[in-house]
């Protein structure tokens, strides 16, 4: 047998059969879940009543936070989370402060002393040298009039009774009555300063 004749089955032994698509669909049960699982979601949805249902969250807004109402400022404010937010990174949750940074609250004398000074430094703030309980620290709190009356009569009271403290409760309307009254666009000048304030009430 000659060469010829062999390359020709050579040739069809290297053919291969060619390739070919078969649609393979989603299995039946696998459709029937998917469906049940959207219809479910639906008629949750439609069923349930997020809205207006104030156990399935807190709905307040940033301003309800902030401005309270005037029937309920009292009761919405809450001294330990205002001074939380504000006075705890210098302050200290224990209320000892940073020793020779930051003054301690806890058995200070001028957070026990006249609501009107402490009302001041709470709207204005202080600058300068002051001393707390024999130490002198130099440094500047921030005023807090961004505050209510309401939240900042509440962190006072907080303070002046939290700890070793067993000084009386503030009152908002001593903030409101400060507020009104002063015209100051700075940072009270130390104890100094402070100090003549209550000597002008006198």
């Amino acid at each position: 047998m000659s060469d010829e004749t062999q390359a020709p089955r050579g040739a069809q032994d290297r053919e291969e059969e060619d390739p070919s698509e078969r649609d393979r669909p989603i299995p039946v049960m696998v459709a029937l879940i998917t469906l049940a699982v959207v219809i479910f979601g639906v008629v949750y949805i439609l069923l349930s009543e997020p809205f207006g249902q104030p156990e399935l969250g807190d709905r307040r807004t940033v301003a309800d936070l902030r401005a309270p109402a005037a029937g309920a400022a009292s009761a919405a404010a809450d001294g330990k989370q205002v001074f939380t937010v504000n006075c705890v990174a210098c302050h200290q949750a224990t209320g000892k402060g940073l020793p020779g940074v930051f003054p301690p609250l806890d058995g200070s004398e001028w957070v026990a002393g006249d609501e009107r000074i402490v009302a001041n430094i709470l709207l204005h703030g202080v600058s300068g040298e002051i001393t707390v309980m024999g130490n002198t620290y130099k440094g500047a709190m921030p005023a807090f009039q961004q505050l209510s009356d309401a939240e900042l009569a509440a962190v006072a009271s907080y303070v002046r009774a939290e700890w070793s403290n067993k000084a009386a409760p503030i009152k908002a309307e001593v903030f409101a009555t400060e507020r009104k009254a002063s015209t100051r666009t700075a940072p009270f000048n130390g104890e100094a300063e402070l100090k003549a304030l209550t000597a002008k009430a006198s």
